[in-house]
C-alpha cells in the first residue's frame, strides 16, 4: 500500500501537482520531494526520537517534518511563541519518554493537561491518517483544492492541514503568520478553498474588514479551537460564510466532531457539529468522552491507552437527539486565549517567582475577540511595578500565557480546606486594571 505521509510517494503519483505555495513560490511533489531528499541526509546523523522542530510556518519547517516522515523518527513539534525555558523543559521532558515511544509515533506534542503542567501527546501515524480520512469523509476533496495555513503548524489544527493534504496529495498554501488585514488578499491570491481559523482570528478579520464576503471559490471555513460566539456566528451568517465548526483536541489529532458540511451555511441547527466518520462520543457525568483510531496513544512517559479507551476531553456537552453536540463548558479550570490553552496552574508558579510577589491566583476573563483573556490577582508584600512583572514573564511564559489583567489583595481567598477558591476569583473581576505594556 502507498504510504499516505511519504513525500516520494506522492511524487512518484502526482509529480507536477502544486503540493505547497510558500514563500513566494509554488512547488509540486516533485520539486518538494528534491528537497525532502537533501535534508534527509542533513538529517540521517543528527535525527533523535524525537526530534525537535520549531513549528515555524516556512518551507524549511514542512521539508524537515516530511523528511522526518519518511525517516520515520518521530517529530517533537515546539510552538514557536515558546520562551527558551518553555523550549527547554519540553525537549528536556521528550527525552526523557523517548525511549518508550510506540513504532508507530509520528509526532508529540505538548498540551496543557489538568494537572497544571504541560503533557506530551503521542501522535501515531495511524491516528494522524484516521484523521485524515474522518475529515475527508466530511469535506471531500476538490481537484482544485488549496488549504490555506495561517495558524502556527505547531498547533494540532495547523499540523493537520499539512498532513491531509499531503495524505490526499492536494495543495497547502503556507502564510508566515495570521494577520487578519492580509488574509483576504492571501485567501484571493492562493485561491484558497480551504480555511482555518480560531474564532479570534474570524473577530479580528470582521474588525478589520467590517463588508468582507467570501470570494465564490472559498468553500469551507472550518472553525475551531474555542468555543464561538453567538454574535460572531450571526456575523458570519450575514456575510455568508461557509463555517464548518470543528472540536477536537490534540490529543485526537485535531477535529472528531464538526459541522456535516452540506450545513455550512446554517451552522445554528448542528450546535458544534456531529461525530466523524470513525470517531465515538458519549457523555460520562456530564463530561465529553472520545474514542477512535484518531485518538492519541497516550502521553510521553505515561502508560500508553489502551486501543478501546475512551479519552476524557474535560469538556461539559450533550448530544441532542439529532447526534448533535452541545459544548457547555470546562469541568477544569483551562483558560482558552484566541484558541491557545492556558493552565492557571503553570501562570502562578511563574508569578510566584516575581520578587515581591507572595501568592497568585489565575483566572479567565470573558473577551469578545480572545474569548478569554488572563487575568491575576496578586498577594506582594512589595508590589512590582508593571515593568518589573512584564520583564520577569517576558522570558518565562508565551506571550498567550501572560496576564493581561492584575489588581493587588491583602489575601487570595480560599476554600474551607484551605486552598485557593477558583470560583471566588471571578468576583474581584471589577478590581481588575490593565498591566500596562500588555494592551
Amino acid at each position: 500500500m502507498t504510504d499516505p505521509f511519504s513525500i516520494f510517494a506522492a511524487a512518484r503519483e502526482a509529480p507536477r501537482a502544486i503540493a505547497l505555495h510558500a514563500e513566494g513560490r509554488r512547488y509540486t511533489f516533485a520539486a518538494l520531494a528534491e528537497l525532502t531528499r537533501t535534508r534527509m541526509d542533513a538529517l540521517s546523523h543528527e535525527a533523535r526520537a524525537p526530534h525537535a522542530l520549531v513549528g515555524t510556518n516556512a518551507l524549511d519547517t514542512v521539508v524537515t517534518l516530511y523528511a522526518l516522515l519518511e525517516l520515520r523518527v518521530p517529530a517533537l513539534l515546539l510552538h514557536p511563541k515558546l520562551t527558551e525555558a518553555e523550549r527547554a523543559e519540553e525537549i528536556d521532558a521528550a527525552a526523557r519518554g523517548a525511549h518508550a515511544l510506540p513504532p508507530d509515533a509520528a509526532v508529540v506534542m505538548f498540551t496543557s493537561g489538568t494537572t497544571g503542567s504541560p503533557r506530551g501527546a503521542v501522535l501515531t501515524r495511524a491516528a494522524l491518517l484516521a484523521s485524515a480520512q474522518a475529515s475527508a469523509a466530511n469535506l471531500g476533496w476538490r481537484d482544485d483544492d488549496c488549504w490555506l495555513l495561517a495558524m502556527p503548524l505547531a498547533r494540532i489544527g495547523g499540523l493537520s492541514i499539512v498532513t491531509r493534504c499531503l495524505a490526499a496529495r492536494r495543495a497547502v498554501a503556507l502564510a508566515p503568520h495570521f494577520d487578519a488585514v492580509l488574509l483576504p488578499r492571501w485567501i484571493e491570491d492562493e485561491r484558497a478553498t480551504l480555511v482555518s481559523v480560531v474564532p479570534t482570528m474570524l473577530a479580528l478579520l470582521f474588525d478589520a474588514y467590517p463588508d468582507w464576503t467570501p470570494p465564490p471559490f472559498l468553500r469551507a471555513v472550518l472553525l475551531g479551537g474555542a468555543a464561538a460566539s453567538e454574535t460572531l456566528l450571526q456575523r458570519a451568517a450575514a456575510r455568508r460564510l461557509p463555517i464548518v465548526i470543528t472540536y477536537g483536541c490534540t490529543e485526537t489529532c485535531s477535529q472528531v466532531v464538526a459541522t456535516p458540511y452540506e450545513g455550512r451555511f446554517e451552522t445554528a441547527r448542528h450546535g458544534a457539529g456531529r461525530a466523524l466518520s470513525g470517531a465515538e462520543l458519549r457523555i460520562a457525568d456530564g463530561r465529553i468522552q472520545v474514542r477512535g483510531p484518531m485518538r492519541m496513544a497516550g502521553y510521553l512517559g505515561e502508560p500508553p491507552l489502551a486501543a478501546d479507551a475512551w479519552f476524557d476531553t474535560g469538556d461539559l456537552g450533550a448530544i441532542d437527539e439529532r447526534g448533535c453536540l452541545h459544548v457547555l463548558g470546562r469541568s477544569t479550570e483551562l483558560i482558552v486565549s484566541g484558541g491557545e490553552n492556558v493552565y492557571p496552574a503553570e501562570v502562578e508558579r511563574v508569578l510566584e517567582t516575581c520578587p515581591g510577589v507572595e501568592a497568585a491566583g489565575v483566572f479567565g476573563v470573558a473577551d469578545e475577540t480572545w474569548g478569554q483573556i488572563v487575568a491575576a490577582v496578586l498577594v506582594a508584600s512589595a508590589p512590582p511595578t508593571d515593568d518589573a512583572l512584564g520583564e520577569h514573564l517576558a522570558t518565562r511564559l508565551a506571550a498567550h500565557k501572560r496576564p493581561r489583567r492584575i489588581c493587588f489583595v491583602p489575601r487570595l481567598p480560599v476554600t474551607p480546606a484551605g486552598k485557593l477558591d477558583r470560583a471566588a476569583l471571578s468576583a474581584l473581576a471589577a478590581s481588575l486594571r490593565p498591566l500596562r505594556g500588555r494592551d
